[in-house]
């Protein structure tokens, strides 16, 4: 029996951009905490795979193929989710991108693809979804930010722009919607192996200076992000509204 303060059963939970990387492994680790879980993002064929393979593994798991970056497209995707599907106890905000280029010749377009993708997706599906959580006076929602909500490197000024609006967007929505009995918080992820990252992963000079950065000495696999995301889902975290979970190995903790 699951403990109860972790205990995500009966409980429906949306994952933006979660067909593959951080959001498919925070879909399977709420699923695997009791969770029905939505998974969303762009591209049907990928979000088939991922539902197919959650299926497999007997969770309960629903797909939900809308833009997140549109905020027309995502008002008609949460109503079809809460008519279809049911009411979302859980919203994870995780769509997001990276592009790396020197700050003096960085693209315009490139900057707005950023805004959209890393910030006004969290806008949109926040607010969609915090509607009817506030009718219902309870909910979840877990941004996800990073660790460049607190730090920069070069060639990623803009990335590291639109995860310190998350962060703030994060104490921003529990200030205003904490009274209607929702709890909104972050999740800052280190540096994790994934497809967003396989480029730096691959890179030797990077991982060394990664290893030797990072207290733990080593990158994070995505799993070791679940445990913060069911602890922010469950009845765990009643109390605990606008801050920001760095899951990072130590790196923000040290000079």
């Amino acid at each position: 029996m699951r403990f109860k303060l972790f205990d995500l059963s009966g409980r429906l939970a949306l994952v933006t951009g979660s067909s593959q990387g951080i959001g498919f492994a925070l879909a399977r680790g709420l699923a695997e905490h009791g969770a029905a879980v939505v998974i969303n993002g762009r591209d049907e064929t990928r979000i088939a795979d991922a539902v197919n393979v959650l299926r497999t593994e007997g969770h309960v798991a629903q797909p939900s193929s809308f833009d997140v970056t549109d905020q027309i497209s995502v008002q008609a995707g949460i109503e079809r989710i809460e008519t279809e599907i049911g009411a979302i106890d859980i919203l994870v905000n995780n769509a997001g991108m990276q592009f790396r280029s020197p700050l003096e010749d960085f693209p315009a377009d490139k900057w707005q693809m950023l805004l959209q993708t890393n910030v006004s997706s969290a806008f949109y599906a926040g607010q969609a979804v915090a509607r009817h959580m506030i009718a219902r006076r309870a909910g979840k929602i877990i941004n996800i930010a990073s660790v460049q909500s607190e730090l920069a490197r070069p060639s990623i000024a803009p990335y590291t722009a639109t995860k310190g609006a998350i962060r703030n967007l994060t104490r921003g929505m529990a200030t205003d919607w904490a009274k209607y009995g929702l709890q909104i918080n972050a999740i800052a992820p280190g540096y994790f192996k994934t497809p967003l990252n396989q480029a730096l992963v691959d890179n030797p000079e990077f991982s060394a200076w990664l290893e030797k950065r990072t207290p733990a000495g080593r990158w994070g696999n995505v799993e070791e992000l679940v445990g913060a995301a069911v602890f922010l889902a469950g009845e765990a975290s009643s109390f605990v509204n606008g801050q920001t979970l760095f899951v990072d190995g130590g790196m923000t903790a040290s000079v």
